[in-house]
Protein backbone atom coordinates (compact mmCIF):
# COMPACT_ATOMS: atom_id res chain seq x y z
CA UNK A 1 0.00 0.00 0.00
CA UNK A 2 0.82 3.74 -0.43
CA UNK A 3 1.39 5.61 2.80
CA UNK A 4 3.57 8.57 4.85
CA UNK A 5 6.50 6.60 6.04
CA UNK A 6 9.63 8.77 7.19
CA UNK A 7 12.86 9.49 5.01
CA UNK A 8 16.17 10.15 6.03
CA UNK A 9 18.81 11.83 4.56
CA UNK A 10 22.20 10.37 5.76
CA UNK A 11 24.13 12.84 4.15
CA UNK A 12 22.91 15.48 6.54
CA UNK A 13 22.58 12.95 9.70
CA UNK A 14 25.15 14.33 11.82
CA UNK A 15 24.67 10.99 13.73
CA UNK A 16 22.79 12.83 17.53
CA UNK A 17 20.98 9.79 17.71
CA UNK A 18 17.95 12.55 19.33
CA UNK A 19 15.49 10.67 16.44
CA UNK A 20 16.24 7.25 17.94
CA UNK A 21 15.00 8.31 21.35
CA UNK A 22 12.09 9.55 20.17
CA UNK A 23 11.12 6.72 18.10
CA UNK A 24 9.16 5.11 21.05
CA UNK A 25 8.36 2.32 18.03
CA UNK A 26 11.52 1.48 17.89
CA UNK A 27 11.68 1.80 13.94
CA UNK A 28 14.77 4.15 13.74
CA UNK A 29 18.52 2.96 15.07
CA UNK A 30 22.31 4.33 15.01
CA UNK A 31 24.08 1.99 12.54
CA UNK A 32 27.81 2.91 11.57
CA UNK A 33 27.15 6.99 13.02
CA UNK A 34 23.95 7.27 11.03
CA UNK A 35 20.07 7.36 11.64
CA UNK A 36 18.43 4.37 9.81
CA UNK A 37 14.80 3.29 9.26
CA UNK A 38 15.16 -0.16 10.26
CA UNK A 39 12.05 -1.72 9.50
CA UNK A 40 9.04 0.13 7.43
CA UNK A 41 5.83 -1.52 9.41
CA UNK A 42 7.67 -0.40 12.76
CA UNK A 43 6.83 3.50 11.84
CA UNK A 44 3.57 4.75 12.60
CA UNK A 45 4.14 7.88 9.91
CA UNK A 46 3.63 10.22 12.77
CA UNK A 47 6.93 11.61 12.73
CA UNK A 48 7.74 12.36 16.54
CA UNK A 49 11.54 12.26 15.05
CA UNK A 50 11.05 15.09 12.88
CA UNK A 51 11.18 17.62 15.01
CA UNK A 52 14.50 16.26 17.47
CA UNK A 53 16.25 16.42 14.51
CA UNK A 54 18.72 19.40 13.80
CA UNK A 55 19.80 18.94 10.53
CA UNK A 56 16.85 18.28 9.07
CA UNK A 57 18.17 15.35 7.69
CA UNK A 58 14.26 13.88 8.29
CA UNK A 59 11.30 14.14 6.06
CA UNK A 60 8.15 12.18 4.83
CA UNK A 61 7.46 11.00 1.56
CA UNK A 62 4.53 8.86 0.32
CA UNK A 63 5.71 5.15 -0.77
CA UNK A 64 4.97 1.72 -1.20
CA UNK A 65 4.87 0.40 2.38
CA UNK A 66 3.63 -2.39 4.87
CA UNK A 67 1.07 -1.49 7.11
CA UNK A 68 2.49 0.01 10.56
CA UNK A 69 2.55 -3.83 12.62
CA UNK A 70 1.29 -2.65 16.17
CA UNK A 71 1.62 -6.24 17.39
CA UNK A 72 5.48 -6.41 16.05
CA UNK A 73 6.44 -3.33 17.90
CA UNK A 74 4.95 -3.78 20.88
CA UNK A 75 6.88 -7.61 20.55
CA UNK A 76 9.90 -5.99 19.63
CA UNK A 77 9.59 -2.79 22.82
CA UNK A 78 9.50 -6.68 24.97
CA UNK A 79 12.42 -7.93 23.92
CA UNK A 80 14.09 -4.81 24.01
CA UNK A 81 12.62 -3.87 27.94
CA UNK A 82 14.17 -7.56 29.17
CA UNK A 83 17.12 -7.78 31.59
CA UNK A 84 19.83 -10.13 30.89
CA UNK A 85 20.12 -10.27 34.84
CA UNK A 86 20.05 -14.22 35.84
CA UNK A 87 20.83 -13.44 39.86
CA UNK A 88 20.56 -10.94 42.49
CA UNK A 89 22.57 -9.75 44.29
CA UNK A 90 25.01 -8.43 41.45
CA UNK A 91 27.70 -6.16 43.75
CA UNK A 92 30.88 -7.96 44.21
CA UNK A 93 30.32 -7.43 48.21
CA UNK A 94 26.66 -8.61 48.57
CA UNK A 95 26.83 -11.79 46.51
CA UNK A 96 27.45 -15.16 48.43
CA UNK A 97 31.07 -17.10 47.69
CA UNK A 98 28.71 -19.99 47.37
CA UNK A 99 25.44 -20.13 45.34
CA UNK A 100 23.97 -22.66 42.66
CA UNK A 101 23.83 -20.03 40.24
CA UNK A 102 27.36 -20.21 39.97
CA UNK A 103 27.14 -23.81 38.92
CA UNK A 104 28.78 -24.47 35.54
CA UNK A 105 28.17 -21.09 34.63
CA UNK A 106 29.78 -18.35 32.75
CA UNK A 107 31.50 -15.26 34.91
CA UNK A 108 30.79 -12.19 33.97
CA UNK A 109 33.25 -9.54 36.29
CA UNK A 110 31.67 -5.57 34.85
CA UNK A 111 33.00 -2.59 36.16
CA UNK A 112 30.29 -0.38 36.93
CA UNK A 113 30.05 2.35 34.01
CA UNK A 114 30.56 -0.29 31.53
CA UNK A 115 26.47 -0.91 31.59
CA UNK A 116 25.84 2.73 30.77
CA UNK A 117 28.68 3.40 28.53
CA UNK A 118 27.89 0.34 26.04
CA UNK A 119 24.59 0.61 24.78
CA UNK A 120 23.54 -2.85 24.00
CA UNK A 121 25.51 -4.26 27.46
CA UNK A 122 22.55 -6.72 28.27
CA UNK A 123 22.42 -8.87 24.63
CA UNK A 124 26.13 -8.37 24.00
CA UNK A 125 27.76 -9.66 27.41
CA UNK A 126 25.23 -10.44 30.53
CA UNK A 127 23.15 -12.62 28.23
CA UNK A 128 23.95 -16.71 29.23
CA UNK A 129 25.81 -14.92 32.14
CA UNK A 130 26.09 -14.56 35.54
CA UNK A 131 26.84 -11.07 36.30
CA UNK A 132 29.64 -9.58 39.12
CA UNK A 133 29.71 -5.52 39.25
CA UNK A 134 32.03 -3.54 41.07
CA UNK A 135 34.02 -0.52 41.10
CA UNK A 136 37.46 -0.56 42.86
CA UNK A 137 37.62 2.97 43.75
CA UNK A 138 34.23 3.81 45.17
CA UNK A 139 34.57 0.18 47.29
CA UNK A 140 37.37 0.35 49.78
CA UNK A 141 37.95 -3.39 49.68
CA UNK A 142 40.30 -5.74 47.89
CA UNK A 143 37.94 -7.61 45.40
CA UNK A 144 40.90 -10.70 45.13
CA UNK A 145 39.82 -12.01 48.49
CA UNK A 146 36.17 -12.82 47.64
CA UNK A 147 36.52 -13.34 44.14
CA UNK A 148 39.46 -15.91 44.92
CA UNK A 149 36.63 -18.14 47.02
CA UNK A 150 33.76 -17.78 44.46
CA UNK A 151 36.34 -19.21 42.11
CA UNK A 152 37.35 -21.98 43.96
CA UNK A 153 34.30 -23.14 45.51
CA UNK A 154 32.41 -23.20 42.26
CA UNK A 155 32.90 -24.66 39.02
CA UNK A 156 33.12 -21.71 37.05
CA UNK A 157 33.36 -22.78 32.88
CA UNK A 158 34.54 -19.09 31.61
CA UNK A 159 35.32 -15.87 33.11
CA UNK A 160 34.74 -12.00 31.44
CA UNK A 161 35.91 -8.94 32.54
CA UNK A 162 34.34 -6.13 31.24
CA UNK A 163 36.08 -2.89 32.24
CA UNK A 164 36.61 0.94 30.74
CA UNK A 165 39.54 2.28 29.29
CA UNK A 166 39.87 4.20 32.55
CA UNK A 167 43.44 3.40 34.45
CA UNK A 168 41.27 2.62 37.78
CA UNK A 169 39.28 0.21 36.04
CA UNK A 170 42.89 -2.03 35.86
CA UNK A 171 42.00 -2.87 39.22
CA UNK A 172 39.22 -4.90 38.57
CA UNK A 173 41.02 -6.79 36.18
CA UNK A 174 43.80 -7.21 38.09
CA UNK A 175 41.84 -8.34 41.13
CA UNK A 176 40.39 -10.90 38.70
CA UNK A 177 44.10 -12.41 37.57
CA UNK A 178 45.10 -12.18 40.80
CA UNK A 179 42.07 -14.51 42.09
CA UNK A 180 42.34 -17.04 39.15
CA UNK A 181 46.00 -17.24 40.51
CA UNK A 182 45.39 -17.83 43.65
CA UNK A 183 42.64 -20.31 42.90
CA UNK A 184 44.87 -22.40 41.37
CA UNK A 185 42.28 -23.05 38.60
CA UNK A 186 42.48 -23.05 34.90
CA UNK A 187 39.67 -21.08 33.48
CA UNK A 188 39.58 -19.05 30.23
CA UNK A 189 39.65 -15.25 31.02
CA UNK A 190 38.51 -13.15 28.48
CA UNK A 191 39.35 -9.41 29.21
CA UNK A 192 37.04 -6.46 27.02
CA UNK A 193 37.69 -2.86 27.29
CA UNK A 194 35.19 -0.35 26.46
CA UNK A 195 35.86 3.01 25.84
CA UNK A 196 34.05 6.33 27.73
CA UNK A 197 32.19 6.81 24.16
CA UNK A 198 31.14 3.02 24.37
CA UNK A 199 33.61 1.38 21.79
CA UNK A 200 34.66 -1.64 22.26
CA UNK A 201 38.48 -1.61 21.89
CA UNK A 202 39.46 -5.31 22.26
Amino acid sequence: MIRQIIKIDEEKCNGCGLCASACHEGAIQMIGGKAKLIRDDYCDGLGNCLPMCPTGAISFEDREAPDYNKAAVLENQRKNNMSALRQWPVQIQLVPVNAPYFDNAHLLVAADCTAFAHGNFHEQFMKQKVTLVGCPKLDPVDYSEKLTEIIRQNNLKSITVTRMEVPCCGGLENAVRTALEQSKKSIPLNVITISTEGIILD
